[in-house]
């Protein structure tokens, strides 16, 4: 068994469902200790962050991630436990496999194997590291972010090891991603019979036009790096349970996933802007997730690359598609940040896994990337 799998399977093994740690971050600060790092936990409420360094001048190469996996679902449908961790045909299973244990584990090591070679390396390599990127994403990734910048301790590259590839180890890394704003609306009726609908106000009646205008609105059309705005509804709900009662409220969640055409204070506007012309009583509260960020061809998107190059023999693609990742509360630094992981085939789902050659193939990107960004010319 390779020292990444193991590592991996050490870690996989403990059941650290979100903000749980469950000894993720131990076990990784001891690794690291013993190679030189300062070893700093941050915790913040209930979640458990890490922030390890080791060297005192730039440039700071700095692997980020999290411990936290979601819950593993109806154990009864795993082929062999979630937190058992199971090598099978070539796969290691588990829950956090692939989202993102495996990619810890392969830094860890490639950190290791670098710094063996390499004791006295240019720069730094940091690891921020935190239970509470599954969960709300309040007290993790975002407070270290704040405490590093209040001390003037500033990140020049992040790899951020979400799964990042489509078919194969390489093929994709992400270099950006859209921001998230979410909206939580009431709308207000009147409840009454159905029998009688000129004594009651239905809400639904009364905001379908405006629902409709924004699920058909051309937000943006996008740009060269991010596909154009999407607005999705993503919980609609009204009624009393009773078949001849107009309901007198309904609630509605919607989300817009949005490119660097818009600004949030934008979205919201026109969003008021189309309700407010259908006539009717509401409320909306707002919440950001993030905002979008971008990562333009620089030293660490030519770094990975030709990491990959070396180690898959393969071209890869720049990509924004996917979600919100903590990258998003890194980039306003001024840091590069690339999303850079095993396979997205299988994260969140039952029997979750990770390609075994890939977690040795991954720590190896990751210690040529170290070698092209501190071993200097």
């Amino acid at each position: 068994m390779s020292p990444t799998l193991s590592l991996a399977c050490d870690l996989i093994s403990r059941d650290s469902v979100t903000p749980a740690d469950a000894g993720c971050q131990d076990l990784m600060a001891e690794r690291l200790a013993a190679i030189g790092f300062q070893i700093e936990p941050m915790p913040f409420g209930e979640v458990s962050n890490l922030w390890a360094r080791r060297g005192d001048t730039g440039p700071l190469v700095c692997f980020a991630g999290h411990t936290d996996v979601v819950p593993s679902g109806p154990l009864d449908q795993w082929t062999s436990a979630p937190f058992d961790p199971t090598v099978r045909d070539g796969r290691l299973y588990g829950r956090g496999a692939a989202d993102m244990k495996g990619s810890l584990a392969a830094m860890i090591t490639a950190t290791e194997d670098f710094v063996a070679a390499y004791p006295d390396h240019l720069g730094s390599i940091a690891f921020l590291i935190t239970s509470d990127e599954e969960g709300p994403a309040t007290d993790g990734t975002v407070k270290v972010v704040e405490r590093l910048e209040q001390r003037g301790e500033k990140i020049d590259y992040t790899l951020v090891g979400e799964p990042s590839c489509r078919e194969r180890l390489g093929d994709t890394i992400k270099n950006g991603r859209r921001g998230s704003l979410s909206g939580f609306l009431r709308v207000y009726g009147k409840q009454g019979h159905v029998a009688y609908p000129q004594l009651a106000e239905n809400p639904f009646h009364a905001c379908a036009d405006a629902l409709r205008a924004l699920c058909i609105e051309t937000w943006d059309t996008g740009n060269d790096h991010f596909p154009p705005t999407s607005f999705q509804i993503a919980n609609l709900n009204m009624g009393t349970g009773a078949e001849n009662v107009i309901p007198g409220v309904l609630e509605a969640q919607f989300n817009l996933r949005f490119s660097t055409e818009l600004t949030p204070d934008a979205i919201k506007s026109r969003i008021h802007n189309i309700l407010d012309a259908g006539g009717f009583r509401y409320e909306l509260q707002w919440r950001l997730s993030g905002h979008p960020f971008l990562t333009p061809a620089g030293e660490l998107v030519e770094a990975s690359r030709a990491a990959i190059i070396e180690t898959c023999g393969i071209e890869t693609q720049l990509s924004t598609s996917g979600g919100t990742s903590d990258g998003r509360f890194i980039a306003p630094t001024g840091a590069q940040v690339l999303e850079l992981g095993p396979l997205n085939a299988s994260i969140h789902q039952i029997d979750e896994w990770v390609g075994v050659e890939e977690l040795d193939q991954l720590s190896a990107i990751y210690r040529r990337i170290l070698e092209r960004l501190l071993l200097g010319p």
